[in-house]
């Protein structure tokens, strides 16, 4: 059914279970992944005078291939074709970046993890699952962070 299966990741607990429900469904459909990964802008994170803005932007820059190439890793043990894209986000909505994803990669599902968080933690961090929710152009699942 699902051919072309696209996995945000961003290297937290969550998004690796998202990363192994992707795995089992590519492996039942005989499907393709894409691993996205997108980076912000260290600009608004750093105070020029105290900080190397070159030097931190490319050590995020580092940090999310480090994610994109141990997942893609998992993947290729699994024996399933994958492709990785590590995006810089330019400042833009991490939700919008992703659909642009999709519709560049011709994805036909979106498996994401989400925190499940509500109220006014939600309102406070916000969230990414529930802006490809709301922009999806393709089916998607979620996966909700397991809590022991």
């Amino acid at each position: 059914m699902y051919q072309r299966i696209l996995v945000p990741i961003d290297g937290s607990a969550t998004s690796d279970l998202a990363l192994q429900e992707a795995i089992k469904l590519a492996k039942q459909m005989d499907a393709k992944l894409e691993l996205v990964h997108i980076y912000e802008d260290a600009i608004y994170l750093v105070d020029e005078n105290y900080f190397n803005y070159e030097e931190l932007q490319k050590t995020i820059h580092d940090c999310g291939e480090k994610i994109l190439t141990q997942a893609e890793d998992r993947v290729k043990t699994a024996g399933i074709s994958v492709e990785t894209r590590l995006i810089p986000s330019n400042n833009e909505r991490i939700a919008h970046l992703l659909m642009e994803e999709v519709k560049r990669w011709q994805a036909d599902l979106i498996v994401i993890g989400t925190h499940g968080r509500s109220g006014f933690s939600r309102l406070l961090l916000g969230s990414v699952a529930e802006g490809i929710v709301r922009m999806a152009i393709v089916p998607v699942l979620l996966i909700r962070e397991t809590k022991e």
